[in-house]
């Protein structure tokens, strides 16, 4: 049997012209976002299939012979949330997130309504955090 093939894989579409699509102030949180894991990965950003801009590469491996590269992080200007993708787990973060302000979390998903009810240091700080737990699994650098 076939492994099925990760749908979400960089792309050639313009971050920028992708980012000038977004109404202004989700288009201004987006661009503070992008220049947080731009210093965080050093890597120049990249469109992941068609709404999430990602920073960097990892390549991954699952007990269950599933494997491929990844987004080492990486955002999505939802409609209701932004939601910012933090390997290898949100949660492995829990003293930030309890200072970060308003979100939700997923696995590694964070989710902001607002980049306006977080705090701006905390989430730079997570975001650095999470980037230099993945450092030995970057297949970019």
């Amino acid at each position: 049997m076939a492994k099925a093939a990760l749908k979400t894989k960089p792309t050639k579409v313009s971050v920028s012209s992708f980012l000038a699509k977004q109404e202004k102030e989700r288009r201004r949180e987006c661009e503070t976002v992008a220049k947080i894991m731009k210093t965080a990965t050093g890597a120049q950003p990249r469109m992941w299939g068609p709404s999430i801009v990602g920073f960097g590469t990892y390549h991954y491996s699952y007990a269950s012979g599933r494997e491929g590269e990844w987004m080492v992080t990486g955002f999505s200007p939802r409609k209701s949330d932004l939601t910012l993708y933090l390997m290898p787990s949100v949660n492995t973060f829990p003293s930030l997130l309890k200072r970060l302000g308003k979100h939700k979390t997923g696995k590694s998903c964070l989710y902001i309504r607002k980049l306006d009810d977080v705090d701006i240091d905390v989430l730079t700080e997570l975001v650095k955090q999470s980037v230099a737990r993945m450092a030995d699994k970057r297949t970019d650098r």
